[in-house]
């Protein structure tokens, strides 16, 4: 007899609808088979679905086997298909009726003794069950909350085999699960980090309360223990809150990549990923012989911290200018080609030389001028090129770690950030794919970066007498123009300018 079973598999971060097709005849020697692109985990499901079956009681049939993955030539991994494989054979075997796994689909791995554990990708899958006008998504237990989400799609959240066999012979034996994503969201959007904890480094706090403001990538500078490191941890505290569409595609990619915490429904928080130095360039950037989304995929909606950045290695490095530039990133293998959302914003720092005291008055330099030279030109050209702000973060002096003032909460600078973005979402409005100042091409800072007379004697002046390139004025114009929406300024002002050259640290000639 044949039975189909649908089901899904994760290529990227979309979901593709799969039929899982399962044939058994008791001509010939019993044999299991299973075909249509199967990787290991998938062929090793025989013998997960074998026992599992046997363990709740079902009479294994010593027949000819055939499962059928379709379409065959989409590639098959995972353990996801247990379920559905097993669904499939007891169809086939008239155990429940044909009829009733229609307008379903099933996902989950199965454990020996029959029960349903968790998979990857269960928000995607409960995306395209929607998409497809389906009755329902049945998974496991663990999946609902994310899966429950997508609005418009019944998800059965259920413990083993048993009780989908028991929901197939009557569908009111549970109820479809419920979730309130505004609560969702407001229980998950809590951040434990914040700006008052940070003391002193004023002109460091400001600095990233621009880059906030604008979206700008930003670099810090300064020796070790000057808290590079705390300041960026912070950034994401002082962001505009994710909104529902952003929390859902975030989400998304960390459940195909498998991070969600058991239960979590969704990422409410901007992600904040802090790869090591060591990381490959698959690793930062997505791949594998099955694509899996990278370090700069994770980091969407977010921050990428890279602190120790000269140490990096340099061409883990040059695979981020395509993310920095279009806000994805496409990864190319012989089974696929796929593109991920990786519009995130770069935070990065370094020490100012190796040993790390260059300019410190009270730790002397080790570095000969040559090592320098080396450890700064370690990160190329045209990676500076697309980080906006250059800031120095010097060493905090006792009296200031002492001091009872540490500044403002996060909250109240947030406040500010939210103002200037909502300047700037209804200066784009009508370009879809500009939200910031940060992403502004020059055909924009043309339009919206004008300076007043008094601003562009002041920048021409300080083009002249630091040497700054054409890549450092329009940087200038770009902070310019976020400076003035933070004070709600219509027109860029002097001290505006003025301000924004301090954030040239690089093209000052201070290092």
């Amino acid at each position: 007899m044949l039975s189909k079973v649908l089901s899904a598999s994760i290529i990227g971060i979309e979901a593709h609808a799969v039929v899982v097709e399962v044939d058994i005849t008791s001509r010939g020697l019993p044999h299991f088979s299973l075909v249509g692109l199967p990787d290991a985990a998938v062929k090793e499901s025989r013998d997960r679905v074998r026992s599992a079956l046997k363990n709740i009681g079902f009479h294994f049939p010593l027949k000819q086997i055939t499962v059928n993955l379709a379409p065959a030539d989409l590639k098959k991994e995972g353990s996801s298909f247990d379920l559905p494989i097993a669904l499939g054979i007891i169809v086939a075997e008239g155990v429940i009726e044909v009829g009733s796994v229609d307008g379903y689909l099933f996902t989950g791995e199965l454990s020996l003794d029959g029960k349903i554990k968790p998979v990857r990708g269960a928000l995607s899958m409960a995306m395209r069950a929607r998409a497809l006008g389906l009755k329902g998504i049945i998974l496991p237990e663990e999946n609902a909350p994310e899966a429950a989400v997508v609005q418009g799609i019944p998800v059965f959240g259920l413990k083993s085999l048993p009780e989908v066999i028991e929901f197939m012979r009557d569908s009111n034996f549970m109820k479809p699960y419920d979730i309130d994503i505004y609560k969702a969201m407001e229980e998950n959007a809590m951040y434990e980090d914040d700006f008052v904890e940070v003391k002193g480094q004023e002109h460091a706090k400001r600095a990233l309360e621009v880059t906030a403001a604008g979206g700008h990538n930003v670099l810090m500078i300064g020796p070790p223990g000057s808290g590079k490191t705390m300041l960026a941890r912070r950034l994401s505290t002082i962001l505009p809150g994710l909104t529902f569409d952003e929390a859902l595609e975030t989400t998304r990619i960390h459940s195909v990549a498998g991070l969600l915490r058991d239960g979590q429904p969704l990422l409410a928080t901007r992600p904040f990923r802090s790869p090591h130095h060591t990381i490959s360039d698959v690793a930062l950037i997505g791949g594998g012989q099955i694509p899996k989304p990278g370090e700069v995929s994770l980091a969407h909606n977010g921050l990428l911290f890279l602190d120790e950045l000269p140490e990096f290695k340099r061409n883990v490095l040059e695979v981020l200018r395509q993310p920095l530039e279009s806000g994805e990133v496409t990864v190319s293998r012989a089974v696929a080609s796929i593109t991920y959302p990786a519009a995130f914003m770069l935070v990065a720092a370094m020490n100012p030389c190796p040993c790390g005291f260059w300019g410190d008055l009270r730790h002397q330099c080790t570095c000969t001028p040559g090592q320098i030279h080396r450890y700064r030109h370690r990160v190329s050209g045209p990676l500076l090129d697309r980080i906006d702000i250059h800031i120095d973060v010097p060493a905090v002096p006792y009296k200031e770690l002492t001091t009872e003032y540490s500044g403002e909460k996060s909250e109240d600078i947030r406040k500010r950030v939210i103002s200037a973005r909502n300047i700037q979402l209804e200066r784009f409005k009508d370009d879809k794919k500009i939200y910031s100042n940060g992403q502004m091409k020059t055909r924009h800072v043309k339009k919206y970066c004008r300076l007043r007379p008094d601003a562009q004697s002041l920048l021409e002046t300080a083009m002249q007498k630091l040497g700054l390139s054409a890549r450092a004025y329009t940087r200038i114009l770009k902070l310019s123009r976020t400076i003035a929406d933070l004070e709600a300024s219509e027109d860029i002002q002097s001290h505006h300018v003025s301000e924004a050259i301090q954030y040239r640290t690089l093209d000052r000639g201070v290092y």
